[in-house]
């Protein structure tokens, strides 16, 4: 069983949210916690997620065709999952690409998705700078509670 999230952790989801539904291009739509199904019964909720703007308001769930980002936050309760297990469930869905958020000091890694595996792309503590999936100039104290 997994822990309720801390405040922490909540508070770094949604100031990345938020930055997202600032920054990111029409055509994606930012979410917190909900669903993508990887399988029949298997679903997995990232912590944030963009997904294609035109997903109905009413779901709780993402195919991940419709999906082009999941990001995990860590805590000490799931490490291992969000930093092993996860991404290979979501390389394995084909989802291009994924975030880990660590905590103490808050500090991102991004990967892209490679030949079905995610490969790293990006680390930073102060600001994360990528191209893909769009744009993007993150200041990490944007997202630090």
């Amino acid at each position: 069983m997994v822990p309720s999230p801390t405040y922490d952790h909540q508070d770094i989801a949604a100031l990345l949210w938020t930055w997202l539904r600032q920054h990111a291009p029409q055509q994606l739509r930012a979410s917190l916690a909900t669903g993508v199904v990887l399988s029949m019964g298997n679903t997995l909720e990232p912590d944030v997620l963009l997904v294609e703007a035109t997903i109905a308001g009413s779901r709780h769930y993402a195919m991940p065709d419709q999906v082009t980002l999941v990001v995990e936050v860590v805590c000490p309760g799931t490490k291992r999952r969000d930093r092993l297990e996860k991404p290979t469930e979501y390389a394995a869905a084909g989802i291009p690409h994924y975030w880990r958020i660590e905590q103490g000091p808050v500090r991102i890694a991004a990967y892209d998705l490679v030949n079905g595996r995610y490969e790293p792309v990006a680390e930073s503590d102060t600001e994360l700078v990528l191209s893909t999936p769009f744009e993007i100039k993150l200041p990490i104290r944007d997202i630090t509670p």
